[in-house]
């Protein structure tokens, strides 16, 4: 104790405990000759998980690792209420500080590791990982709401216009309540039975699924808002008729404000600091709500009116559990436990530990039942599902600080932002366009992870053909989404019979998730069929190796 007290006192009141001997010069200086001399091949001193970290630089990677976040926390809340429920937008930001509080509790339960008494298993990586709000919950979240305006239980006006479905959201998040279990138990079930079931050939599939199919939506609102898109009545013009300067969709002016964004963004990532990089989505949102907010898209009204403090539950929705969720949503529990094992791996090896063996193993295990214990808790504080990110890794890897210390510091600054409504508020009310600018952006990256992921199979005639199908059928619903609308179309009086039969349509209409059924049934069914050709494998240097099926 007296140990502890000693240390305690010293890395709060000396010169070394609070600065260190960090160059802070090197966060801030951006990449402009002449300025980026100094740091020409400069390489940061590494902080490992445990390491004494100076106070200040403490704080200032905690604030820089959730603003990186900032963008992948955002995006799914914005989307579920403006292009899927249709809520007004006090509830658009309070979905918005709802998602900042729980991601918050999720990261420090993921950074922290609990271990659970008297078991080998744990709650957390323990490693500088982060959690956020999933994506794959998106594409089932507009497909449920399209079919329940279709069939009259979602409310619509007299002109056709689609009106707020909060009961929908309700039901979503009770039937998460009710599914993420399967996850859970998945975490106890040792990570080399996973990726045997759940093969790179599947995961990567389905990233590169969601990523495409999410773009779309992210250019839907880049071109005005996706209620507006061949809209009509209220939503005539983008985002609607009552906004600053309403427009039509795909105008000139509207593509200008997302280019902003997206310009920005590569302009930070070109010649800024490294403080700025791993925040180049915050600084291209600043900078298209600037322009926005100047040129006279942006009414301050919302923002104004928000309450200046707030947490969960301030806004409630009524929970049910609809039967035509289950299927899907248990099947994207499947899918996020193995999805997530790919980014601990990364942030393991970033961090310097152990990347195989019974250590690494037990992070796994620790990840993903934190994961649904996350999802679990954000929908109890009416939050979308959690899952675990890579995103902060470019942030470890420019500041040399994988230590824990950061990962708490920005758990606390997420869930400030939370409670702090006014800074929610400046999401729920930016204009679409800006909005769908970042989008395309941030969606793109998942698409792209999924190639990454792609890229570490082995390309044998088998894994060619499990591919070729699964994101064949993919594919068809993000071209075509409503070629299935025909095939079931029970109308008795059957509950049962209606609820599983609109299961299955949510399920064939969801790109990643019918994928994901047919890729995992294709790589459990088909043979082992060796060829010569899968003996002609060329490695990254164009030399052949041989190699098995992954």
């Amino acid at each position: 104790m007296k140990t502890n007290w000693t240390y305690l006192k010293w890395y709060f009141t000396s010169r070394e405990g609070w600065l260190g001997d960090y160059d802070y010069l090197y966060l801030v200086t951006p990449n402009v000759w002449p300025l980026n001399r100094k740091y020409k091949g400069y390489k940061a001193p590494f902080y490992g998980l445990n390491d004494d970290v100076p106070i200040l630089l403490t704080i200032i990677l905690g604030l820089q690792h959730a603003l990186c976040m900032i963008g992948s926390i955002v995006s799914p809340p914005l989307a579920i209420a403006g292009g899927a429920f249709y809520f007004d937008s006090a509830t658009t930001q309070y979905l918005v500080s709802a998602a900042f509080i729980t991601t918050g509790i999720a990261t420090a339960l993921q950074v922290t590791r609990v271990h659970l008494m008297k078991t080998p298993f744990f709650i957390g990586t323990g490693l500088l990982s982060v959690v956020g709000p999933t994506f794959d919950i998106l594409p089932i979240a507009f497909n449920y709401t399209s079919m329940r305006y279709a069939n009259g239980t979602c409310p619509t006006a007299e002109d056709g216009t689609q009106l707020p479905c909060p009961d929908a959201w309700g039901a979503i998040l009770g039937s998460i309540l009710c599914t993420v279990w399967v996850q859970i138990a998945m975490s106890f079930v040792p990570p080399k039975t996973l990726n045997k079931v759940f093969p790179k050939v599947v995961t990567g599939s389905l990233l590169l699924l969601v990523g495409v199919y999410l773009v779309s939506n992210g250019m839907e609102n880049w071109g005005g808002s996706s209620n507006c898109h061949d809209g009509e009545g209220f939503y005539a013009l983008c985002p609607d008729t009552a906004a600053p300067r309403p427009l039509p969709w795909g105008h000139p002016k509207l593509i200008g404000l997302g280019f902003t964004v997206f310009v920005s963004i590569v302009l930070v990532e070109q010649f800024g600091a490294p403080l700025m990089k791993s925040a180049s989505v915050i600084i291209g949102l600043f900078v298209g709500c600037l322009v926005s907010g100047l040129t006279g898209y942006w009414s301050m009204s919302n923002i104004q009116a928000a309450p200046a403090v707030t947490f969960l539950w301030v806004n409630t929705f009524h929970l049910s559990v609809d039967g035509a969720l289950i299927l899907p949503l248990l099947i994207m529990f499947v899918c996020e436990a193995v999805s997530c094992m790919p980014d601990i791996l990364a942030t393991a090896e970033i961090s310097n530990v152990d990347i195989e063996g019974t250590e690494f193993n037990s992070r796994v295990q620790g990840g993903i039942l934190c994961d649904g214990i996350g999802s679990f808790i954000s929908a109890l504080g009416t939050g979308p599902p959690m899952v675990s990110q890579a995103g902060n890794n470019g942030v470890i890897s420019l500041t040399g600080c994988a230590s824990r210390r950061a990962g708490w510091c920005a758990a606390a600054f997420l869930v400030l932002m939370g409670v702090f409504g006014k800074f929610g508020a400046v999401f729920g009310s930016m204009p679409p366009s800006v909005l769908g600018g970042m989008q395309v952006f941030l969606y793109s990256t998942i698409a792209v992870a999924g190639l990454r992921v792609l890229s570490l199979v082995r390309y044998t005639r088998r894994n060619r053909f499990i591919l070729t199908v699964a994101l064949g059928i993919g594919f068809v619903d993000i071209v075509q989404p409503t070629w299935f609308d025909q095939m079931l179309t029970y109308s008795g009086n059957n509950v049962a019979l209606s609820g599983f039969e609109q299961g299955i349509n949510l399920i064939v209409e969801t790109p990643f998730i019918i994928a994901a059924v047919v890729g995992v049934v294709l790589n459990l069914v088909l043979p082992n069929d060796a060829s010569q050709m899968d003996d002609m494998i060329l490695d990254q240097a164009g030399h052949p190796i041989m190699g098995k099926d992954d």
